[in-house]
């Protein structure tokens, strides 16, 4: 009994960001009672990422203290476009891309939960088969007033900007799918509140007991931003090893604990002698590589993540090449180092190129190049070298 105490103290506390009904939920959890608990992601993008895993991570302690755990796949809201801490307006989604996204998703939360004892939704289930009478009444829940208190609507509006109707109805749908569920609980990020708290109106709308809510504690990106999808500072759950292991170690040493905190189920005590032995002088790198090797065996297993950490070491701290690399044919002849890198996928663009070279990121045969107008001639076996983590060798 002691033990599942300190293990509900942990569920409610650790990443926590906010809980509303705390004292209720307490109370739930000590009583023994089985919960429902929701979280609804929207499949805008095939592959789910570490800010994804910090509410799969607090959904696993939920399932292994025997709690049912809810997933909601948007596969109508997604459609929409949830508004949440955008500054801008979000474009419609496909139909078709959305399944699209979908395809992938079991397989990527399997890697954190029991998948066989999740119930799944797609809230299209029940959301496309609302009629405009259905919306009108649940459109009365709430006021233009009350929209624009949110954040980005506020500061869209300051700025004279156009807000969709569309974008007001989202909170309604997710609320929807609460009342759809039945749900005791509902998970999300710091971001989601307003949601969230829209759920529980609309649960009151239905004659239904409120959900509790938890938010949780967002976590930055490579570059210290939030992550998210639009500023590619994200680190994928499915990236290959060597790729997640690069990226955590380039990331700003003050988010390591908060990445072993959010991200890891690395015991507390263990971060927090991490923590205390880095302000007393130890070397954040040597936290860093732990991090990335907790990471890369999560999500590919000890062995991949062995491998993860010698191959970083050969290249970064030997200055050798890859075991492996991607190989390009190329035909021979001359060819602009611009138009090279965008070739070979070193870059997206020829501007982004230049920018590059210019930056001296660009090697060939381990030589420096920072003039975006030279002609290359192409060799057999040419390795070229985009920053710290891109290698491509080429064949003729």
């Amino acid at each position: 009994m002691l033990q599942n105490k300190e293990k509900i103290k942990e569920l409610l506390t650790r990443g926590v960001d906010k809980i509303i009904e705390f004292e209720h939920l307490k109370k739930e959890l000590e009583s023994g009672k089985k919960l429902r608990v929701k979280l609804g992601i929207d499949p805008t993008s095939p592959n789910l990422h570490l800010g994804n895993s910090v509410s799969l991570l607090k959904l696993r302690d939920f399932q292994e203290l025997g709690h049912q755990i809810v997933l909601i796949l948007g596969g109508f809201t997604a459609q929409i476009g949830d508004p949440s801490d955008k500054l801008q307006k979000r474009p419609f989604l496909s139909e078709e891309e959305v399944k699209k996204n979908l395809k992938g998703y079991k397989e990527q939360i399997g890697k954190i939960l029991e998948i066989d004892k999740v119930e799944w939704h797609n809230n299209s289930e029940w959301l496309a088969k609302l009629n405009f009478q259905d919306i009108s009444r649940l459109a009365e829940i709430f006021t233009v007033r009350q929209m624009l208190t949110r954040r980005g609507f506020r500061e869209r509006d300051r700025r004279g900007e156009e807000i969709s109707l569309r974008e007001f109805l989202y909170p309604l749908m997710q609320g929807y799918d609460s009342v759809a569920i039945k749900a005791d609980l509902e998970i999300g990020g710091s971001d989601q509140l307003f949601n969230l708290k829209a759920g529980r109106e609309v649960q009151k709308f239905y004659y239904q007991k409120p959900q509790d809510i938890m938010t949780l504690q967002m976590i930055e990106g490579l570059d210290g931003e939030k992550m998210s999808k639009t500023r590619k500072n994200i680190i994928n759950l499915f990236d290959s090893p060597d790729e997640q292991f690069g990226k955590i170690m380039s990331m700003r040493d003050e988010l390591i604990i908060k990445y072993f905190i959010l991200c890891t189920r690395l015991p507390l005590k263990e971060i927090n002698e991490m923590e205390e032995a880095m302000k007393t002088g130890a070397n954040p790198k040597d936290f860093k590589v732990k991090l990335a090797y907790e990471i890369v065996k999560m999500y590919h297993g000890e062995k991949e993540a062995e491998k993860a950490a010698k191959e970083f070491n050969k290249i970064f701290q030997k200055k050798e090449l890859p075991t492996k690399m991607p190989i390009y044919k190329m035909k021979i002849g001359l060819y602009n180092i611009t138009e090279l890198l965008v070739k070979t996928g070193l870059a997206l663009s020829k501007s982004e190129a230049q920018r590059l070279i210019k930056q001296g990121a660009v090697k060939i045969n381990n030589q420096v190049e920072k003039n975006w107008k030279k002609q290359i001639k192409i060799e057999s076996e040419m390795i070229i070298r985009v920053g710290k983590r891109k290698f491509v060798k080429l064949d003729i």
